[in-house]
């Protein structure tokens, strides 16, 4: 064959050194490369190397493979070449298309030629279908081999301007002087054969995964030699890989990237740190520098529009047992699929985040110990896992197609519960587009980080003693949360300037009586003598008689038993006959309680709107709180979900007496703020901070509008180990 006297020279081919040897000199040669002849050597050598070998494995024992490599004859090869060279140029009448650089109806030929050539069997994700080897000796190829083919053919009929242009999961191509225009030349899923030929324009790749929001990789030849053999599977059954096959993917990887050709191929980048996790070469860059570079690379030319290179490095992380910054790695994963919106064709991205939430990051949980260094008691690992969903159901939001079941919210609430629930109450969590109705001055915020990072309830933040705020929590959705004050500045301000107050609220109508009859009861239990002998008003005698109602046991909701309890058997649990005569100090937030229970403001007690909301404050009678039940109060902060009933899981439970038992000692952390922005995750912020987790409220707004049932299909043996654009990582004997 003409023009092909130097790479005669290499062959026959004997070992992976040949190959490489081969790849090295259509790099650099000065005729350019033959992207064709390419694709059929490396198709040869991996179809003697996998699809031959599986009958022999399927018959023998799988771990006694012996290592081999084939003889490829020069012969084989141009027999090959000229096939393809003649399907090509036998169908395509250049006569029709005078133009300089190819036009939209002459992409739609060619691909037409391609696309005429195959089988009409449905074969999506079969293994090694992506080489022109396969076109020409069995009439097939995947999606990634069409969109090469196309590439090929245009470099036989001496087209230089088309190129392939690559996504997370999808191949096209651009052509025109200066590659400015797109079509389609491939199928992604099933029936979009009319597609062909059709532009790849704003309106179709915004918010589109599988366009990349319109920055795919647009290759340039050399690239498009990369992704032949980042395309590569040494897959022989779905457990075995190759060991030569695997080698010389990663020594042609390597080749490409000492010569610069991999610089803005994320995906290859994380293929070479996959094959170097397996089996790392001699004085090469460890994995992590790798991923780390294809996170760069995403970062500098793509607009960070690009998932795989954080799912890569998460999934080293794992694998490493570097547990933070794997969850660190997600949730930037999670950051950018919040810019696109969820549709069926995103099979692929889909089963990357459903194996994260579901799998990994349940396991992660499950190994983290009680030791305070450990995940579970790291703010920031927690901030992760809530931007981790976040980004998940903001994909979910422009979407016809739901994300969210019941299996995610399941596993949701598992890796919730174990995070302590001190250190959930030390991120701050915002809601973007809402005002925080505790952000009223910058001094109460201040407060609150200190109170909410108090997580050993000792009163001590970053070694300095403060005074801890009285949070009042009402029922969500009724009525405006009372403003936060700070302990004593109830007292200060009702006790100034009663006199005039008084006559400025003698009004007619409704609203002043009621304004009127507030005052008087604040007058009435300050701490002054005057003030105490007078009788409480019987409206608050009339609140304090209600608490000994019945009202709903938290525990039939758990183990069983009476469905209602009563005020007595809850406060008095040595007798249940007796009714206890309730004062109404014992509700108040004064001294003269005369214990240490910081109990409710008078403002609070007026406003409560049911007998539960007043006992959930009330101290204990004729008893002071255990110097252990002081160490670990229940913070009573803005952020506590103190208006849901808690239905918490045993494993909850366990761990948390676990951790009683233990009394770590938790090192204060520094308080972290985080921004929610999807409206499932903004409407759950009072949830994840409170201190008991509220299962069947969590799972019903994760699943809100998304009720789907969720069911694994079964895949045959042949799509087990199917080719994708991202490598599935196998052992290799």
């Amino acid at each position: 064959m003409a023009g092909f006297d130097l790479e005669k020279q290499h062959f026959p081919l004997q070992k992976i050194q040949d190959v490489v040897d081969l790849f090295r000199g259509q790099l650099t040669r000065d005729g350019g490369i033959d992207l064709s002849l390419l694709s059929i050597i490396l198709g040869t050598i991996e179809n003697a190397l996998t699809i031959n070998r599986s009958h022999t494995v399927s018959k023998e024992n799988e771990t006694k493979l012996q290592p081999i490599f084939p003889v490829i004859e020069w012969e084989t090869i141009e027999a090959l070449h000229t096939k393809f060279v003649t399907i090509i140029k036998s169908n395509v009448d250049l006569s029709k298309y005078p133009e300089k650089f190819a036009t939209r109806e002459l992409v739609k030929r060619v691909s037409d030629v391609i696309w005429g050539g195959l089988t009409r069997a449905f074969y999506k994700d079969r293994a090694h279908l992506q080489s022109l080897y396969s076109f020409l000796t069995g009439n097939k190829l995947d999606c990634f081999g069409v969109a090469i083919g196309v590439v090929a053919a245009f470099q036989v009929l001496g087209y230089s301007d088309v190129h392939l242009a690559l996504s997370e999961d999808h191949a096209w191509v651009v052509f025109g002087e200066n590659q400015d225009q797109s079509a389609e030349v491939t199928w992604h899923g099933k029936g979009n054969e009319d597609k062909r030929g059709q532009p790849i324009s704003e309106t179709v790749s915004a918010k589109h995964w599988l366009y990349l929001n319109g920055y795919p990789v647009v290759c340039s030849i050399e690239m498009e030699v990369a992704a032949l053999v980042s395309a590569a599977n040494p897959s022989i059954t779905a457990s075995i890989d190759s060991v030569e096959m695997g080698s010389l993917q990663q020594e042609l990887l390597w080749l490409l990237h000492d010569m610069g050709h991999l610089a803005k191929y994320p995906m290859a980048l994380g293929n070479l740190a996959d094959l170097e996790e397996i089996c790392e070469t001699p004085g090469r860059p460890p994995p992590l520098n790798l991923l780390t570079e294809g996170v760069q690379s995403a970062e500098q030319y793509y607009k960070n529009q690009h998932i795989y290179p954080y799912t890569y490095l998460g999934g080293h992380l794992y694998r490493i047992g570097d547990y933070r910054k794997a969850l660190k790695a997600w949730a930037c994963a999670s950051d950018v699929i919040k810019n696109y919106d969820y549709n069926r064709e995103d099979e692929e991205i889909y089963k990357e985040f459903i194996e994260i939430a579901n799998d990994l990051l349940p396991n992660v949980m499950k190994h983290v110990s009680l030791d305070p260094e450990s995940l579970r008691f790291d703010t920031e690992a927690y901030a992760n896992f809530l931007r981790f969903y976040d980004g998940i159901c903001q994909w979910e939001e422009g979407s016809p197609t739901p994300v969210l079941h019941t299996v995610w919210a399941k596993q949701f609430v598992f890796s919730l519960g174990k995070f302590d629930s001190r250190i959930r109450k030390c991120v701050q969590i915002h809601a973007d587009g809402v005002e925080d109705e505790s952000s009223s001055s910058d001094s109460n915020s201040e407060d609150e980080n200190e109170e909410n990072c108090d997580v050993n309830a000792n009163g001590i933040v970053k070694d300095s003693l403060v005074v801890k705020d009285v949070i009042v929590k009402k029922p969500c959705g009724r009525k405006p949360k009372a403003k936060r004050r700070r302990f004593g500045e109830q007292k200060q301000d009702n006790t100034a300037d009663n006199e005039p107050a008084v006559q400025q609220l003698n009004g007619n109508n409704d609203e002043e009586k009621i304004q009127n009859t507030i005052e008087e009861l604040v007058n009435k239990v300050g701490d002054t003598d005057s003030q105490r002998e007078t009788p409480p008003n019987p409206n608050i005698a009339a609140l304090a008689q209600a608490c000994s109602d019945s009202i709903l046991n938290p525990d039939y909701l758990l183990t069983g038993g009476e469905p209602f309890t009563t005020v007595t058997t809850r406060s008095t649990p040595s007798s249940t006959s007796e009714r206890v005569n309730v004062d109404v100090n014992e509700f108040l937030s004064s001294k003269s309680n005369g214990t240490q229970f910081v109990g409710m403001t008078v403002d609070s007690m007026l406003k409560a709107e049911s007998p539960a909301d007043m006992m959930m404050f009330r101290k204990p009678p004729d008893s002071a709180p255990s110097s252990e039940e002081l160490q670990t109060p229940e913070p009573m902060d803005n952020n506590t979900n103190s208006e849901v009933d808690a239905i918490t899981s045993w494993s909850e439970k366990n761990e948390k007496e676990k951790l009683d038992h233990t009394k770590l000692h938790i090192p204060t952390p520094d308080p972290i703020e985080l921004l929610l922005y999807s409206q499932k995750m903004k409407g759950l912020r009072k949830l994840l901070s409170s201190l008991k987790l509220n299962s069947s409220a969590i799972t019903l707004q994760l699943t809100a509008q998304s009720q789907t049932d969720f069911k694994h299909s079964r895949r045959g043996s042949e799509l087990d180990h199917g080719h994708s654009r991202k490598r599935t990582r196998r052992e290799i004997y």
